[in-house]
């Protein structure tokens, strides 16, 4: 994490540098002004974050400059290759989408069947003693 904490935070203050010339040269224009600042301000979160959890946790072997590919061997979670629920949230979520170009009440069918799509990834594998 201390790789990604550095990155984050060298790019906060060259953010906030582009936010000051930009809002000077713009006149302070408020849109590109304030997303500039903004983004420092991410920047500066998500780095100081990933400072704090890397001083937090154990080191990770992608920290270790001498580490070798097989330090990192081992589960690295659940993956279910078979599912087809990420398909249908990306299907609810160019449905909702669309609503918003189209019409209000498509995007609700989006949100509708986004949220039953979503509820069926995550209880994926606890069926229990409902299964068929």
């Amino acid at each position: 994490m201390k790789v990604e904490s550095r990155l984050h935070l060298f790019l906060a203050p060259f953010f906030l540098l582009v936010a000051l010339v930009y809002g000077f040269w713009s006149h302070w224009e408020p849109v590109g002004s304030a997303a500039l600042f903004l983004t420092f301000g991410l920047a500066a979160m998500i780095g100081g974050y990933l400072a704090l959890t890397a001083k937090r946790i154990d080191a990770r072997p992608e920290d270790d400059p001498d580490g070798l590919i097989e330090q990192g061997a081992g589960d690295q979670g659940v993956y279910a290759p078979w599912s087809w629920w990420p398909l249908a949230i990306a299907g609810s979520a160019a449905i909702a989408f669309l609503g918003l170009a189209l019409g209000w009440w498509i995007f609700g069918i989006g949100v509708v069947l986004g949220a039953v799509a979503l509820v069926g990834w995550v209880f994926e594998f606890s069926r229990g003693q409902h299964a068929h």
